[in-house]
Order: structure tokens, then C-alpha cells, then sequence
């Protein structure tokens, strides 16, 4: 199945409750029990089942991420326990009751979405949420889904737990914010007093005494770093780097990879932190820079020759210009993309590669 959640009833009234859900909630497909079955349900693409539930819960478990159960909680509990594998892979779980009144996160709150989705089911069905993650009751930052709807990345989860603990027991708590966006603190209240924010690290002393750090950097850490900043703290990575590359036609991934992994070593930056690849739209079928953005999941963005032209570039070329119609493709392309004023590194020429670098200003 393609869709992302399941919804799945084994009562009549909570068969009721399902299929209104499945008519409000896209990208879902429902499962009930045969004895149920109403004549529409191949018309409705609606998958009836024989016994128990349980038997079909491992398969769910495995192909949905959120799975959302018309079921009493306790009976979702027992059945869903010899299936727990990992916070990190578990499929959200949403219990509802049998009349609609109650939406309840149950699983993977954070990393499966539960919360979120819990939240979403009950307005569509006037139903009450009941969410008791405690950073969500508490308003204050989830360690474990910090910066997700920017696309940051955690490098470093061994210390989310005691980091958490940390933030919702009301301990010092530093953030230590380099780089990546700065309107993390969307409630509706002041960041609470134990939380202070510094903007580079170096600048941790104005913070005086903390328990946990929260770290947001594209920028790879020394060991002293590491040393004081991870023993009880959460790495992440904001998507802040744009690569402008240009390559001469037929320039193998190999070549063009090596080229970005070691630039971005030596100048201390973390792969992870890089955000997508720009280049001169005479370039959007270049085979190498294309399997190169798919292995990492990069966003290939290109740009005609007029639009690179309108980026003012220190050394323009008109060897380039012959051939492209542009004076530069990997400098105009970086700073285009990034919407930044000036490059991290200008141009580096490798090979058949050239590469620049920008970092994208925090918001």
C-alpha cells in the first residue's frame, strides 16, 4: 500500500467511526472485520478480514506509518507489546473509542507522528485528543523531533532521553545555534528561563551553568567540542549548505563526489548539513550530477543562463559565456540558491569539477 495510514475497526459502531474517517482522512485505507461488510466495500477499496486482529497488526506495523485503532486501549496495549521494535521505527498508533469521543496517542508520539496525528483525527471527527508526551503538555521543545518541520537532521541520539528529561524537569538547557533557522520557538509563550540560547559555541560561558545542550551546527565538531557538548546533549544537522557545482559533460559520480566529500572535510563541514545541489539548466541531465543527488538525497535545482547572469560574480569568464551563455554556473548557482550574499568558498576547480559553496542565512 502507498498510503500512510491505516485505519482499523473490529466493532459495529466503531466500523461507523472508521469509515467517516475514511472518507475525511486522505491517504488511508481502512481494514474491518467481514462480518461488517456492507456490499461497498471494493467500490471503496475497503479490506475486510477473517479472526482476529492480531494476526494482521505485524503486517500494518510494517507497511503503515500511522495506524490508527478503532480498539479499547487496553486491548491495543496487549496486542501491539510482542511487536515493539524501536522508537525510531515504529509506525505512529492512534486508539479511538468506539463512539468517537476520545483520540488517544499511544505510540511513537514524536518520531512515528502520533501526536501530530492525534491531533489532526480529532478535529476531523469533534473528537478530544488526549496527548501526554510531556514536552507537547508542557509547551516546550520535543528533543526528539527539534527542528524536524525545517528538515534537520539528528546526528547524535544516544542522549535524547536524559536530554529530554532535562528540558522537561525544568534543568539548565543550552542551545547552541551556529546555524539553520531561527524560529524553532513557535508557542504562544516566552522560551522558558531555563533555556538559554547562545550562538556559537566559544559563546557558551554567557550561558552560565547547564545540564543538557542542544546543538545546531553544519559544522563538524572537534573532540574537545564533542567531549563537552555530547556528554549530555543532542547533535543536530539544519539543511544550510548549497553546493554549486559545474562539471564537464560525462564527469563520473565517483569524481564528482570525491570532489564535494573532501572539500567538505577540509573545510570542517558536515555532509549532512547540505541542503541540495544548484547548477546552469544545461546541466539537469548530466548523469553523474544526477545519481550523485539521488545516492544523498539531495534536490538538484538548475537555473538558465539569464537567471545566473543576474548574480554578480567576482571573476566572471568568457570561456564560460562561450560555451554556456552564463559567466559563472557554480558561484551565481550557490548564491542563487542560497539567497546568500557571498560564498563560503567562492570556486575550487578539480578535475572536471568546480565547485563553490554558500551557506543558506538563518530565518
Amino acid at each position: 500500500m502507498s498510503n500512510p495510514y491505516a485505519l482499523v475497526a473490529i466493532t459495529k459502531h466503531g466500523v461507523e467511526k472508521a469509515r467517516e474517517l475514511y472518507d475525511l482522512l486522505p491517504g488511508a485505507d481502512l481494514y474491518y472485520m467481514s462480518k461488517f461488510a456492507r456490499g461497498d466495500e471494493d467500490s471503496k477499496g475497503i479490506e475486510l478480514f477473517e479472526g482476529s486482529v492480531r494476526l494482521i497488526l505485524p503486517d500494518l506495523f510494517a507497511r503503515y506509518s500511522g495506524i490508527v485503532l478503532f480498539i479499547s486501549l487496553g486491548a491495543v496495549v496487549r496486542m501491539i507489546a510482542p511487536i515493539l521494535q524501536d522508537k525510531k521505527t515504529d509506525p505512529g498508533v492512534v486508539v479511538i473509542d468506539d463512539r468517537g469521543q476520545h483520540a488517544i496517542s499511544v505510540l511513537s508520539g514524536h518520531l512515528g507522528g502520533a501526536n501530530e496525528l492525534t491531533r489532526h483525527i480529532a478535529e476531523l471527527i469533534g473528537a478530544v485528543p488526549v496527548i501526554t508526551t510531556a514536552s507537547d503538555v508542557q509547551k516546550t521543545i520535543p528533543v526528539d523531533l527539534f527542528g524536524r518541520q525545517f528538515g534537520w537532521e539528528i546526528e547524535s541520539f544516544d542522549r535524547a532521553t536524559p536530554v529530554s528529561a532535562a528540558v522537561v524537569n525544568e534543568e539548565p538547557v543550552v542551545v547552541v545555534q551556529e546555524a539553520g533557522e531561527r524560529n524553532w520557538w513557535q508557542y504562544d509563550k516566552p522560551l522558558p528561563d531555563h533555556i538559554r540560547r547562545v550562538t556559537t559555541a566559544e559563546a557558551l560561558a554567557s550561558a552560565g551553568e547547564w545540564n543538557a545542550a542542544l546543538v545546531i551546527t553544519h559544522r563538524l565538531l572537534s573532540e574537545a567540542e564533542e567531549k563537552t557538548l555530547l556528554a549530555n546533549g543532542v547533535l543536530y544537522r539544519p539543511k544550510s549548505i548549497v553546493l554549486g557545482i559545474g562539471c564537464n559533460r560525462g564527469t563520473e559520480q565517483e569524481e564528482i563526489e570525491a570532489v564535494v566529500r573532501h572539500t567538505l572535510e577540509e573545510l570542517g563541514l558536515s555532509i549532512k548539513s547540505v541542503r541540495n545541489v544548484a547548477t546552469i539548466d544545461l546541466k539537469k541531465d548530466e548523469v553523474g550530477l544526477l545519481a550523485l543527488c539521488t545516492k544523498y538525497g539531495w534536490p538538484l535545482v538548475t537555473y538558465t543562463p539569464d537567471e545566473l547572469n543576474e548574480i554578480s560574480i567576482k571573476n566572471p569568464s568568457e570561456t564560460v559565456y562561450k560555451f554556456t551563455g552564463a559567466y559563472g554556473v557554480s558561484e551565481p548557482a550557490a548564491l542563487r540558491s542560497a539567497g546568500a550574499t557571498d560564498w563560503l568558498l567562492e570556486k575550487k576547480k578539480s578535475g572536471n569539477v568546480t565547485l563553490s559553496i554558500a551557506i543558506v542565512p538563518g530565518g
